[in-house]
């Protein structure tokens, strides 16, 4: 039940197709009780010499009617049925897509890929079963129990039908006691399974690192020990699930040998015909499929009820990125500043007292050593995080003022690890603006200094890149990912060390032509080699979270610090390397 009432909100949107399926289902369950009757009163006609040509033909023909009229509802209750249960799979997984769509980084460092992935196939694939199969069986079994234990009750022996119900309460109780068990071991396969698929995932998406540090017996041996894990949790789930056909099996044999025994006890008596008994034991073999499908249903919605769970945990998730409630309904791109008191993860303090400007059309590099808090500043202005002390702004309002869709729209990112996807170099420059034009897309690729590459490859524009870029070189991948954003055209541009993999003669090009194309446009600028920023109207220096020093190239040369004792080792590193 707990199921059924947690889809209800869908059962009522599908009203329409589970009634006309239940009444198909109804109407076969009663036509399913002709043939048995027909067989016995042909076969009390023969005993008694009274069976005629006429007759037969009539039953007959009425059995041919039967058969017609169950195969047509049969047609009827499935496509209804099951078609509502891959609507609601459906359903299901556009929310999950959805609302992973909409979690903040937070939520990807507690939930792994392999996970919800795993959620999203096996698990909505467990609850469209009991949407379609389950109540298939439930309706189904129910209604023919019911038809043919009524059926038995009054047209045959009500003695008879009291006497092989006796066994059933006992079935009943064994099976929900196998249920309970089934449910607990479903969860903890279903766990497993997602274990599996994230260790495949990861796996697979470092091989590469993986053989370059001949890792890979440990990796086998990693998978082994996962992959006998499920193995084993899927192993007891299965003994427990093949219990139920063997329990229900046994108390129905225990109703054969009731309906024998007192069955022809009742002949002998002159209760019943020998027509009549053989119409009955017919009606116990048509309630073998309802006791089957109990133990079905069981299992069934054992599975749903651990997934559904499961799914819903997931989506109970809230992000901690809160849009307001009296949203800015306009978003232009103006001065930025920054006046943050501290921000931290996980209670660990990663920025303090950073307070900063930059104009519209600026550009603004940030410097300082790995870890320093550089990607942060960007994530921040991007609302990957919130602040809770301190704010920035832009064109005067507070970031979190406006839509984060308006916000992210008027931001073109480029982070550090490059995310492109299994399909053309075309379609990965294009990725942001689908409509753009060939031309758009071959001028983004010649300001990235990407265009020469490109035209090397076997199929050029229309070359498949594999999943994350795998056939591409890190420059390559850095300098697509420049491509992708620039065809926005974007009025704010993040390069979060977006160049580090490019030589020095390329990194100048790219720079050189972002220069001349975003003259009115703000430019950001994160990076480990200083040469990248050298242009920037305003350098900061991070250090430990804080701002050590600002200004720019000249003036932090002529201060002498460490950006100026940097710059100088780079320079001297890069006339011994030329």
């Amino acid at each position: 039940m707990y199921l059924i009432k947690k889809l209800s909100w869908f059962l009522k949107k599908e009203k329409k197709a589970y009634i006309t399926a239940i009444l198909s289902l109804i109407l076969v369950s009663i036509l399913n009780l002709i043939p048995p009757k027909i067989i016995g009163t042909v076969i009390d006609s023969v005993t008694e010499k009274q069976l005629t040509n006429s007759d037969l033909l009539v039953n007959v023909l009425v059995l041919l009617v039967a058969s017609i009229s169950m195969y047509i509802l049969r047609y009827i209750w499935r496509v209804n049925l099951f078609g509502a249960a891959n609507r609601l799979q459906r359903i299901l997984r556009y929310n999950l897509f959805e609302h992973f769509t909409k979690m903040p980084p937070s939520f990807y460092q507690k939930y792994r890929t392999g996970d919800l992935m795993a959620h999203a196939t096996n698990d909505i694939n467990a609850v469209g079963q009991t949407a379609g199969a389950g109540v298939m069986s439930a309706v189904d079994a129910t209604i023919t129990a019911l038809v043919t234990l009524i059926t038995m009750f009054f047209t045959i022996s009500w003695k008879l039908t009291l006497a092989v119900l006796i066994p059933l309460p006992f079935m009943v109780f064994c099976i929900n006691r196998l249920g309970k068990k089934l449910h607990n071991s479903f969860k903890e396969s279903q766990a497993a399974f997602s274990e599996l698929n994230n260790n495949v995932q990861e796996s697979i998406a470092g091989v590469r690192v993986t053989k370059s540090f001949n890792y890979g017996d440990e990796a086998y041996n990693k998978f082994r020990e996962t992959n006998n894990n499920s193995y084993k949790k899927n192993m007891k789930t299965m003994k427990l699930d093949l219990l139920f056909d063997p329990t229900i099996i046994i108390f129905i044999g225990i109703c054969y040998v009731i309906s024998l025994v007192f069955g022809g006890y009742l002949v002998y008596s002159n209760d019943i015909t020998i027509g009549s008994l053989v119409t009955f034991i017919t009606y116990l073999d048509m309630l073998i499929w309802p006791l089957l499908a109990m133990g079905y249903l069981f299992n069934v919605i054992q599975r749903g009820n651990a997934s559904y769970e499961r799914i819903e945990n997931i989506l109970s998730e809230k992000s901690d990125i809160v849009e307001s409630s009296t949203p800015i309904t306009t978003i232009n791109n103006g001065k930025i500043v920054y006046n943050i008191k501290n921000f931290s993860y996980d209670n660990s303090t990663t920025l303090q007292d950073i307070k900063f400007e930059i104009g519209k059309g600026k550009t603004l590099g940030i410097v300082g050593p790995t870890g320093s808090g550089k990607t942060t500043l960007l994530k921040l202005l991007l609302r990957e995080r919130d602040l809770e002390n301190g704010e920035i702004l832009l064109n005067t309002n507070n970031i979190k003022e406006y839509l984060l869709k308006d916000l992210r729209g008027l931001i073109s990112y480029v982070p550090q690890d490059q995310i492109l996807f299994s399909t053309t170099i075309k379609n990965n420059i294009a990725f942001s603006n689908p409509n753009s034009s060939n031309e758009q897309i071959i001028n983004a690729a010649k300001l990235s200094c990407v265009y020469d590459d490109i035209n090397e490859m076997p199929n050029e524009f229309d070359t498949i890149i594999g999943e994350r870029g795998v056939s591409l070189s890190g420059g390559q991948k850095q300098r697509l990912s420049i491509s992708r954003a620039l065809i926005n055209e974007s009025e704010i541009l993040i390069l979060d060390d977006s160049l580090s993999a490019v030589d020095a003669k390329t990194e100048d090009i790219i720079l050189n032509n972002l220069r001349e194309i975003r003259k009115d446009k703000t430019t950001i600028i994160t990076a480990h080699r200083l040469s990248a920023v050298v242009h920037a109207d305003l350098i900061i220096v991070m250090k430990d979270g804080t701002i050590v020093e600002r200004g720019t190239h000249d003036e932090l040369i002529e201060n002498a610090g460490w950006y100026a004792d940097t710059y100088n080792k780079q320079q001297i590193e890069s006339s011994f390397e030329g």
